[in-house]
């Protein structure tokens, strides 16, 4: 019963704010209440606030006991959705498939079906000694993509 009016309060800030979109919803046998949001530019702390007013201030608290965490996906967190991705545009990326490659490069591209890593590499001359720089891409399906992270330089 309260799942599904925690439920229904969370569609219906999440359609009122169509930037924001749900990441992953867990509700214990003892009502504590665990919301991850992402959003297509990023999210505030006040979108989590927001996330968590619409919810809290419409449930009765003296007739439901529960507690309720809403977080914004982490910077290190995998990307578990293909709308994710359009915001990391030109970031380096570490993509696992699941034929057990390891792909690094920047994101140059998302498509409906999947995204395009870019980089750099150096690869002897077709003729002659030395090294030349050679641009490299690959295209990766989302159905291929077992985790993808996005790479955080310090």
């Amino acid at each position: 019963m309260l799942r599904n009016t925690v439920e229904d309060l969370l569609q219906k800030a999440l359609d009122e704010r169509p930037d924001l979109f749900l990441i992953d919803f867990s509700f214990s046998p003892d009502n504590a209440i665990k919301i991850i949001i992402d959003g297509d530019k990023g999210v505030l702390v006040e979108d989590c606030i927001f996330i968590s007013r619409a919810i809290e201030h419409n449930i009765d608290r003296d007739e439901h006991d529960f507690s309720l965490e809403v977080l914004s996906s982490g910077a290190t967190t995998p990307l578990v959705l293909p709308r994710q991705y359009n915001k990391h545009i030109g970031r380096d990326m570490e993509v696992k498939t699941n034929d057990g490659e390891n792909l690094e490069g920047k994101l140059g591209e998302v498509t409906e079906d999947g995204v395009v890593l870019k980089w750099k590499t150096r690869e002897p001359k077709p003729v002659g000694k030395g090294k030349v720089t050679v641009n490299k891409e690959v295209a990766v399906a989302f159905n291929n993509i077992k985790e993808a992270k996005v790479k955080i330089k310090f």
